[in-house]
């Protein structure tokens, strides 16, 4: 014990960074080879409510299926260099599972512990794990069908809907798209944006052909310094918008789907369980948000003389008014 104390004393202040250890858990036999790869370390990107929440969630999860290992927290703040040192020192101690929360946790993640199993959780898409062969994920992002099935409940009259997309980044989900949409009984009318300045005449384009505007993540064309005229082009044109997040919901866009944080912690806490039981992480296709939740604006809707469905308001998460 005191060998392993004194790494632990060392380990810390080098580190500089939270370190959450039950050490009951790690007092073993100074041979065996499960004293460190017996660990789960988490790799915590910001100190934000949504990632407080998953964490809570898979510590729950984790302690409701009886799971006993020591989990080591480390909140990185979005720090590279806090990042690095992290996973160096994973790469010589090993781990038995390591759980990755935000992007640029999950990409480094995936660049220097290729050897051992990873999970992710607050990514958008499967894109930041795909080079791994050891991972899975549970995505921010819903599916195309769940995305669009709530558009037709929220906005029953929109028949003919409007997305803009920068084609480099998102062609393939449009097209992917497409098919669902005729399947829902949807007209998806598309226009490309290549470049932020070419979005307000796509704007007034599409404006004049749609019942409604659909939002998709895109580094082009949905962002904070697009916001602004998107929001005004659509209540100007009375076309609603299916916003990003609850933010887009409080800056005028009539309704955005969003998450159940605990539950995706949830979520994850059970997926970490098949990983500790012997299930290959790359066996578990990256999964979605299981519960949908939802913001709406009562203002917006009332300025474009919408009448949402009763159990849709009563059904919403957070209401703008």
């Amino acid at each position: 014990l005191a060998p392993l104390m004194r790494r632990l004393t060392h380990l810390i202040p080098a580190l500089g960074i939270a370190l959450i250890l039950s050490v009951l858990s790690l007092v073993v036999s100074p041979d065996s080879a499960g004293a460190e790869s017996g660990r789960i370390v988490v790799l915590n990107g910001q100190d934000l409510k949504p990632y407080q929440d998953v964490l809570a969630g898979l510590q729950q999860s984790l302690a409701k299926q009886g799971i006993t290992a020591t989990i080591e927290v480390y909140p990185l703040q979005g720090n590279a260099a806090k990042t690095q040192e992290v996973l160096s020192e994973v790469k010589k101690t090993g781990a038995r599972l390591v759980v990755t929360l935000g992007s640029a946790a999950t990409q480094a993640a995936v660049r220097e512990v290729g050897h051992l199993p990873l999970m992710a959780a607050m990514i958008v898409s499967a894109d930041d794990i795909k080079p791994a062969s050891n991972a899975t994920a549970v995505l921010l992002e819903f599916p195309l069908d769940t995305q669009l099935q709530w558009l037709r409940r929220i906005v029953p009259g929109a028949n003919t809907i409007g997305v803009l997309f920068n084609p480099k980044e998102n062609q393939t989900k449009v097209n992917n798209a497409l098919r669902i949409a005729k399947d829902t009984g949807l007209s998806l009318v598309i226009q490309t944006v290549d470049t932020p300045r070419a979005l307000p005449d796509a704007l007034e384009n599409v404006s004049r052909h749609v019942d409604a505007l659909w939002g998709i993540s895109d580094s082009i064309v949905m962002t904070p310094q697009t916001a602004e005229p998107i929001l005004l082009s659509t209540l100007r044109n009375k076309i609603p918008l299916a916003g990003l997040s609850t933010s887009w919901v409080k800056a005028g866009a009539l309704y955005a789907l969003d998450r159940d944080y605990l539950d995706i912690g949830s979520q994850c806490g059970e997926i970490a369980g098949k990983i500790l039981g012997g299930t290959s992480p790359s066996s578990m296709p990256p999964a979605p948000p299981r519960k949908v939740t939802y913001s709406i604006n009562l203002k917006t809707a009332g300025a474009m003389n919408l009448e949402l469905p009763q159990e849709i308001v009563r059904g919403a998460t957070n209401i703008v008014q």
